[in-house]
């Protein structure tokens, strides 16, 4: 049987929005995208104080879940000015992915469901 994973922080994503921030299936564990936005709806205007956040995020989620950052096989991310932002985000992103890195898919967007969030990450994690 499939098991909503959501943090006290964002207790009210699965009421409020009709989706699950995480999807324990067993083997696997389905995170939805995570933007940089603060419980309080706010959001840095600095790009890495941003994607700091969404890193801080994600491994909050992993950790209601009994994973770590280590069980992330797959990313995709979803960036407003992509080449703008890649070489900030990837500096953050090294700073909590280490290898062996997961697949990583990342895809340029206009816009995200905040205004100002720069980048949007999703993540597929595996129990060993």
């Amino acid at each position: 049987m499939n098991r909503v994973i959501v943090t006290a922080e964002f207790a009210d994503y699965p009421r409020t929005w009709h989706f699950s921030p995480g999807l324990d299936t067993g083997t696997f564990v389905f995170f939805s995208g995570v933007t940089g936005t603060h419980a309080d709806r706010t959001i840095a205007t600095d790009p890495e104080a941003q994607f700091r956040e969404v890193f801080r995020i994600l491994k909050v989620n992993l950790i209601q879940a009994g994973l770590g950052l280590q069980d992330v096989v797959d990313i995709t991310t979803y960036h407003v000015d992509l080449k703008r932002h890649l070489s900030a985000f990837m500096k953050v992103k090294d700073e909590f992915i280490a290898e062996p890195y997961p697949a990583w898919t990342a895809i340029g967007v206009s816009e995200l469901i905040t205004d100002g969030a720069l980048v949007e990450v999703r993540a597929i994690a595996k129990r060993a």
